[in-house]
């Protein structure tokens, strides 16, 4: 549900079994084209990086699977999966499937946000209060001095509930209401005066989403897929339904260790509420890409909205993002190794960790994995890496 450098802190890294490491390390990439195979499979394997590194993440970070989505400038996608979807069963991991796409969900948020903005209900430098009024109060924390542009560029000051909430494996199936989310952070003394600092936050995105219902009148969910998912004729990506713990169409499994060197443990099957507007979406690698394609190319928002969204603030540079990422309003921006930059946003909640990105020439790159907490101290990096390398090939 966080992102990158907001997961939950640990003292140590989690561990596969050896039997599940070597049977990882030998399974096969699988990699579907939208059209004629350009080489025969082993050229590919030799010469496509994307290919090679999604090897490396199950070979080498012994992720269970990696999945990559890369699509070209002239709007042509290639999908590939390396390792198993089932580590009890040895299934291949599915082309394209289903992940729970975490964080990734804020894009999706905040781009709604902006479209009321657009029309006129919204006033980005206004309070949360003329929208919620009273809901934000506590030690520090008081929503007359926070706007709607502070809580979508994580400069609220707004303490964090994750780290609070009860240990997420062991009630993975537990359903949490918003204002149960929003009630735990508001216990805590908030970061800094609003404004005034930058800090990763899931209740940012809470807010943000109690907002969209107060403003429109409906759930989140519904206002997520009527003004975004369709609109851009995403047939596999959803916000769950209330209580819908199951992924519906094919998908690899996720995989969390409870202790160190433990067995991965399959937590599948979950309650997304933990993260509600902030993360409970499901969605593809392709259908992420092409997402990320749409809004930056304004099939989502109005010019003047989306350079809104691209006005960025500096990360301090010991939040753990790699050098020169800036933060917008639910947009990052990343510095690529072939020059310029790309835009997404990345995340990570039990079992899966995504990082999709595009670029304003109409490239995009999705890279998912299937362990969070990861198996290996440089997984994450190696599979960020992974999406540049996807742009800039």
């Amino acid at each position: 549900m966080s992102s990158m450098p907001n997961r939950p802190k640990r003292s140590h890294r989690r561990r596969i079994t050896a039997a599940a490491m070597s049977a990882a390390a030998a399974l096969p990439v699988v990699l579907a084209l939208a059209g004629p195979l350009p080489a025969s499979a082993a050229q590919l394997r030799t010469a496509d990086p994307v290919r090679r590194g999604l090897d490396r993440l199950v070979r080498e970070d012994r992720y269970p699977a990696a999945l990559a989505a890369v699509t070209g400038r002239d709007g042509r996608t290639r999908n590939a999966a390396a390792g198993v979807a089932d580590l009890r069963t040895g299934a291949k991991a599915p082309v394209d499937g289903q992940i729970r796409a975490a964080s990734v969900t804020k894009s999706f948020t905040a781009t709604v946000v902006l479209q009321l903005v657009e029309e006129g209900e919204v006033a980005l430098d206004a309070p949360v209060d003329t929208y919620l009024p009273g809901l934000l109060r506590g030690d520090g924390i008081d929503g007359r001095r926070i706007t709607v542009r502070q809580l979508l560029q994580h400069t609220s000051g707004l303490p964090d509930y994750t780290p609070y909430l009860d240990d997420l494996v062991a009630n993975r199936h537990r359903y949490y209401e918003p204002r149960t989310l929003l009630d735990v952070a508001l216990r805590h003394k908030a970061g800094f005066e609003p404004g005034t600092g930058w800090r990763y936050c899931n209740t940012d995105y809470v807010v943000a989403g109690l907002l969209i219902e107060r403003v429109t009148g409906r759930p989140v969910g519904e206002e997520i897929t009527r003004r975004v998912i369709d609109r851009v004729g995403l047939r596999h990506t959803y916000f769950p339904a209330q209580g819908e713990q199951t992924l519906r169409d094919a998908h690899p499994h996720g995989y969390v260790a409870t202790k160190p060197d433990a067995p991965l443990l399959d937590v599948t099957e979950m309650d997304p509420s933990a993260a509600w507007a902030g993360g409970a979406l499901i969605s593809t690698p392709s259908e992420l890409n092409r997402f990320f394609r749409a809004l930056l190319d304004g099939e989502l928002l109005h010019p003047e909205q989306l350079a809104q969204m691209r006005t960025t603030v500096a990360i301090p540079a010991d939040a753990g993002y790699p050098p020169g990422t800036r933060f917008g309003l639910g947009l990052a921006g990343y510095r690529l190794s072939c020059g310029g930059l790309m835009w997404g946003h990345d995340g990570d909640f039990l079992g899966y960790a995504t990082y999709p990105f595009a670029t304003d020439d109409g490239r995009a790159a999705t890279i998912a994995v299937t362990a969070d907490p990861g198996p290996t101290d440089h997984g994450r990096q190696h599979a960020l890496r992974l999406a540049s390398t996807g742009l800039c090939e």
